[in-house]
């Protein structure tokens, strides 16, 4: 890389001293010199070739004065250099999609603490696991909304799971709409395609909003199809002991939904029935093998020294040529 490649001044009107020292440098060279010249250069051979030295070295001087005072303005203006680095890094990029319907208040698989509380504290866990990867999270009902768009600001991430509830029972956003949220996941990883990118569908119930009558939504596995389509993988997570019948028994629900998303999609299925086995479906989604992504940066070289130097040389230079060999003594 050359000097002045990605070169800038961060400081540019600093170069406003460049007009007093270019009016000083020609009332400098233009002043009238005095009567009687004696000059140690008088003393340098008269051969033809040494003329033009004669009369160039002279000179010198002031254009090393100059100079000087060229850099040390530069100097002044903050001089640096802009420079790429890449630097490779071990993570994916990943979206907690997670339901918020209000089935995920059902209290079945620890005591006094509800399905989207345990599942919660597991992605909590999961994402302090995991500081390399970048991570999004889409809450979802009948609509998806995002909470977090990607990034590597876990504390915002985790800022945004504590607050995460379930919405109002029997409200208007009271559905499973599963396939619309795997269409806005998809939709915040499709510029990261190229990083093995994957979502975390975690998830009580079956898909309730696209049916055959809802023209206008997304079901489940057209919704998979989208990321696959897009080189994101599903992992769906089924939490809970399922549903209770009219007479107070567990009703496990229809897993099969979840299970074609995940292979549509390249992805794994998981059921989690307690606390225990959420928290070990988390820990095996943990073992994903991370994937080597190159992150570009840009840095500042400071040049302020370089110029520094530069400077002393030729005001030095200057002094030592009037003092020497082209010392003019009146």
């Amino acid at each position: 890389m050359t000097l002045w490649e990605g070169f800038l001044l961060r400081q540019p009107l600093f170069l406003l001293l460049l007009l007093p020292v270019l009016w000083l440098f020609l009332r400098l060279r233009r002043r009238t010199g005095p009567a009687i010249l004696f000059s140690p250069l008088m003393l340098l051979p008269r051969e033809e070739e040494a003329s033009l030295w004669r009369r160039l070295l002279p000179l010198l001087p002031s254009f090393l004065w100059a100079a000087g005072m060229v850099a040390v303005i530069v100097a002044l203006a903050d001089p640096a250099r802009v420079v790429e680095s890449a630097r490779e890094r071990q993570g994916i990029d990943i979206v907690l999609c997670l339901d918020v319907s209000s089935s995920m208040h059902t209290r079945d698989m620890a005591q006094n603490r509800d399905r989207l509380e345990l599942a919660l504290s597991a992605a909590r866990d999961f994402v302090l696991s995991r500081p390399q990867d970048r991570f999004a999270l889409v809450s979802f009902a009948r609509y998806p909304d995002v909470q977090v768009p990607l990034t590597l600001d876990h504390d915002a991430l985790l800022g945004a799971l504590d607050n995460l509830a379930v919405v109002e029972p029997d409200g208007p956003e009271d559905a499973t709409g599963i396939g619309l949220a795997l269409a806005r996941s998809a939709q915040l990883l499709r510029s990261s395609a190229d990083r093995s990118p994957l979502v975390i569908l975690l998830t009580d119930g079956v898909e309730n909003v696209a049916l055959l009558a809802a023209q206008d939504q997304i079901a489940p596995l057209h919704g998979a199809q989208v990321c696959r389509s897009l080189g994101i993988r599903v992992h769906a997570v089924q939490a809970g002991r399922g549903r209770l019948d009219r007479h107070g028994r567990w009703q496990a629900l229809d897993s099969s939904q979840l299970l074609a998303v995940a292979e549509r999609s390249g992805g794994s299925s998981f059921r989690a029935d307690d606390a225990g086995a959420l928290r070990e479906v988390f820990r095996a989604m943990d073992r994903l093998e991370a994937q080597p992504w190159q992150e570009t940066r840009w840095h500042y070289h400071d040049l302020h020294v370089f110029f520094l130097l530069c400077a002393l040389v030729f005001l030095v230079g200057s002094r030592i040529l009037r003092s020497t060999v082209v010392e003019v003594v009146p």
